[in-house]
């Protein structure tokens, strides 16, 4: 019966989570108009950041609650979720494909490569100079945390940069009150930190109950619940025509999601000890995912429906993949 329970506040939690960011999202946006921001800043920084908050506040109940690997395996599988799965659906829920252009292509895709790289060095860091209790393990500190954040904030300078060149149109701004569009945001921000909670909560007792590692259940589980407010976002522009908004949403939600979600974590717990034999594999699927996303996305500028299909095998294969290594069907991939 607590099973049925805690299966029913996930799903509670989910629609909580999704209506609270739907009132993020579109305040959003509107404000991004209001302040006349361009289509790729608007969906890599604005949009993404408030569809991020909910892998944000995972993070955080988590750290506080002692579950670091939950949270970080929430980020890893939100990331991977985010990369095979939204644009996929964007592109199979519209007639015509999805549009991309070069800036997106060569400056979002690549510097969101750059976020996983740097991440992945930082954790190699932690294991070769604060070496853990198991092999293969480190302990990431404050300082070391602040490495990805730093990246995050050239990342920001360099949107702004793109901002200072951008002619705005100031009719997108009329009709918008400001004050209102804050109140809503910080209203889905409220909802969607209650509704975290329960979640991380109900998570953690169904993993005690079938003996799951924490980190493989944030890969999924949480992954999944976390990553709709992204999805509804993105197949909402592009079903508008805004594939570039739609793209970007997903690349600059990734992008924060690993340089400034996982740290930010760590700042509040101190310290937090990486699994490194753990952590390289899902990196590794985590890379194969972006490289696969970003070849669809540079043929012709543009995700085909048939690439948007490719990409959801992709994900399917991977949720396989977990699902078997947990059932120790098959091993000597993950640890066990």
């Amino acid at each position: 019966m607590t099973l049925l329970f805690d299966i029913g506040f996930i799903l509670a939690a989910t629609a909580a989570i999704w209506k609270g960011s739907d009132w993020l999202e579109a305040a959003s946006e509107r404000l991004a108009a209001y302040y006349g921001l361009p289509d790729v800043v608007q969906g890599a920084i604005i949009v993404a950041v408030g569809s991020s908050f909910p892998e944000l506040a995972v993070v955080v109940v988590a750290a506080i609650g002692g579950s670091m690997p939950l949270g970080v395996g929430a980020i890893v599988g939100s990331a991977i979720f985010n990369v095979l799965v939204i644009p996929a659906v964007a592109g199979i829920a519209t007639d015509e494909d999805v549009d991309s252009n070069r800036t997106l292509v060569y400056k979002e895709a690549q510097f969101y490569m750059l976020a996983v790289s740097v991440l992945l060095i930082t954790f190699a860091l932690a294991v070769i100079y604060y070496p853990g209790p198991a092999t293969l393990s480190g302990i990431v500190t404050r300082p070391l945390a602040a490495i990805p954040l730093a990246l995050y904030g050239l990342y920001i300078f360099i949107q702004y940069q793109d901002t200072t060149d951008y002619e705005s149109n100031p009719d997108e701004a009329e009709g918008i009150d400001a004050r209102r569009q804050w109140l809503f945001l910080l209203s889905g921000l409220v909802v969607i930190l209650l509704a975290v909670e329960r979640l991380v909560h109900s998570v953690e007792e169904i993993g005690l109950a079938f003996g799951v590692d924490e980190f493989l259940l944030g890969v999924t589980i949480l992954a999944a619940a976390t990553s709709l407010p992204d999805t509804l976002v993105s197949v909402r522009a592009a079903r508008n025509g805004r594939g570039v908004a739609s793209l970007a949403n997903v690349l600059g939600s990734n992008t924060f999601d690993l340089l400034v979600a996982i740290p930010v974590g760590v700042l509040i717990v101190g310290t937090w000890t990486v699994d490194f034999a753990m952590a390289v594999p899902m990196f590794g699927v985590l890379t194969g995912a972006t490289i696969l996303l970003f070849t669809a996305l540079r043929t012709d500028l543009a995700l085909s429906t048939l690439e948007s299909y490719a990409l959801l095998a992709t994900y399917l294969v991977f949720v396989v993949w977990v699902v078997a290594e947990t059932a120790s069907i098959i091993t000597g991939i993950l640890p066990s």
